[in-house]
């Protein structure tokens, strides 16, 4: 009898994969008052979030406000709202209802959490908001005179506004204690170096005019990039160059911040949306990392002979079956790895989307800032997502890496995943859910799944895979809590044979912008395999991988806790069968 109440609870909390129970609650009201209107508040404050989402903005002609009084408005509405959402019992919601309260207190917890790092005084990074504006021209509406008319409005005022804002919450940063390190403001003075170095008539903006045969229009958009877009930009960059980074801070971790440690935490949690402390998350990867070595010690005695780590990793990087001659190669390759990829999903997925996934290199303007490959979704399932790839350094760069990467950011890594989620019947709030230790840590699990579907086709992918996972758990809050220098983390990071010596280089300042950040691949993909293995052992032969991975996906972007919820209710349902 007391298994048959669980099965009856356990169907009733199954997402999408299980019918939903007549006698569930009706939809909450008040709750969809709450997600709608967070999304419309998000949507206004900031227009370009429909570009990832695919939800319609009411207006293309301005940026998001990021003045002092345009960032405590936002505020002052997740206040309201959060205290809304106190008031919803999630224990009287049916099964939709109960993904998106998790997800609406996931990201107003999460926001008003964050707001002790104040972030806003020292936005200078070299992934910041430059590093999007040429992705931006390319997705702004030009189809009708009205729209044309907002692009020109939103490009010629609301950029050179944005810009003067930054110049602005910068200098306040400085006032109070707040600024990015120096090494990254030299990273992001580079970036603005080769943007401006750009002729005119290759200008990243110039997509506007192009994609209009509105002729006064394209004329106009020339306009506003030699009068307007250009001169703010370069205002930018001799404010950094002449003002900020003589005054910017030399030490890289956030402690140094006033009230750095709480920062720390808060946005580990953030990232994370685990309640880990820093030395928790510090610890668990220690752990992890000595046991993924010990297993590379055993694939080293197979492949090579060897279980002495320094011989194995060396292998792994100098062999020259394992290199690149030049960038062609390492694009065809990577380009091979996501076809390949591609057409072995059918195997682990019950559903695989149409939308393409293709291989492109940094444009050039962003060469050589540091910025590491990435993916770039498409909320239209017409048009492709973007793997964009790092060739800045070819001659160090090694295949079982880059066939490594690619199936992180394409198939079954990012493009799978966000593809899948975009494709979910689910409310608009749903829609704007994001975070890293879901997003990564299925992309880290997905490394391994490929594995298994045997998408690597070398010796030293398997080997390469475990060399450097949840080493981010150790650097990350080593750097940021622990007292770690730069040489420190390039050191450790050197030691997994992944990088080149330049490509580890690059990670300090990189975790220096994205307190907790690197910290979310491992702990997301370490808790999916849990799960994974959990349902293994209590389904036994009634396990399916299909299922899972149905499961795990089918709600789209969920706070880990709520992902527990939904495996665990699956598992139950299962086993009542």
């Amino acid at each position: 009898m007391k298994l048959k109440i669980l099965a009856a609870v356990a169907a009733v909390a199954l997402v999408q994969s299980v019918a939903v129970a007549q006698s569930e609650p009706p939809k909450s009201a008040a709750l969809a008052a709450i997600g709608d209107d967070l999304v419309k508040a998000y949507l206004t404050y900031d227009p370009t979030i429909a570009y990832q989402t695919g939800l319609p903005a009411k207006s293309q002609d301005y940026f998001a406000d990021r003045s002092p009084a345009g960032i405590r408005g936002i505020e002052r509405v997740e206040d309201a709202l959060h205290e809304r959402l106190k008031k919803v019992d999630p224990a009287r919601l049916n099964t939709t209802d109960g993904i998106d309260y998790a997800i609406a207190r996931e990201m107003l917890e999460s926001s008003i959490g964050q707001r002790i790092c104040k972030f806003e005084l020292w936005n200078v990074s070299h992934f910041g908001w430059q590093t999007n504006l040429a992705q931006l021209a390319e997705q702004q509406d030009v189809s009708t005179p009205e729209a044309r008319a907002q692009a020109l409005k939103r490009w010629g005022v609301g950029l050179p506004k944005m810009v003067d804002d930054e110049i602005a919450n910068a200098r306040l940063g400085l006032t109070q204690g707040y600024s990015a390190p120096r090494s990254v403001v030299q990273r992001v003075i580079k970036q603005f170096d080769a943007l401006m170095a750009t002729p005119a008539d290759k200008s990243p903006f110039l997509s506007l005019a192009e994609r209009s045969k509105d002729a006064a229009f394209a004329a106009e958009v020339k306009g506003l990039i030699a009068t307007k877009i250009n001169p703010a930009l370069e205002r930018y960059r001799q404010f950094l160059k002449t003002e900020y980074l003589p005054r910017a801070r030399e030490s890289l971790g956030v402690s140094a911040h006033p009230n750095g440690e709480a920062c720390y935490a808060a946005s580990l949690r953030g990232y994370t949306t685990l309640e880990r402390s820093g030395r928790e998350v510090y610890e668990l990867g220690q752990k992890t990392v000595a046991e993924n070595m010990a297993i590379v010690k055993t694939l080293g005695m197979k492949a090579f002979g060897t279980d002495d780590l320094k011989t194995i990793v060396a292998r792994v990087a100098n062999d020259p079956q394992n290199r690149f001659k030049d960038e062609a190669e390492v694009l065809s390759f990577s380009r091979a790895v996501v076809e390949r990829a591609r057409l072995a999903m059918p195997r682990a997925f019950e559903t695989v989307p149409t939308q393409p996934a293709i291989v492109e290199p940094f444009p050039e303007f962003m060469r050589g800032s540091g910025v590491s490959s990435h993916y770039i979704v498409s909320p239209d399932p017409t048009k492709p997502g973007k793997y964009m790839i790092n060739l800045d350094n070819v001659a160090e760069d090694r295949k079982s890496q880059a066939a490594i990467t690619a199936v992180h950011e394409t198939w079954p890594g990012h493009h799978l995943q966000l593809a899948l989620s975009m494709g979910l019947t689910k409310s608009d709030l749903a829609r704007l859910s994001f975070n890293g230790a879901y997003i990564e840590g299925w992309a880290r699990y997905s490394e391994a799944l490929s594995e298994e579907l045997g998408i690597y086709e070398d010796v030293y992918s398997p080997i390469a895979r475990r060399l450097w996972p949840a080493r981010g758990m150790v650097m990350d809050p080593g750097l940021h809590l622990f007292g770690w220098t730069r040489e420190q983390v390039v050191d450790y990071a050197m030691e997994a044979g992944r990088f080149s010596r330049q490509d580890a280089e690059d990670l300090p300042d990189r975790i220096a912008m994205w307190p907790g950040q690197l910290t979310a691949y491992d702990s997301g993909g370490l808790y999916i395999m849990a799960l994974r293995r959990q349902a293994e052992r209590e389904l036994g032969p009634k396990f399916d991988l299909k299922a899972f991975h149905r499961v795990v996906l089918g709600s789209g972007v969920v706070p880990l806790a709520k992902l527990r919820q939904n495996v665990e209710a699956w598992i139950a349902a299962e086993r009542a069968k």
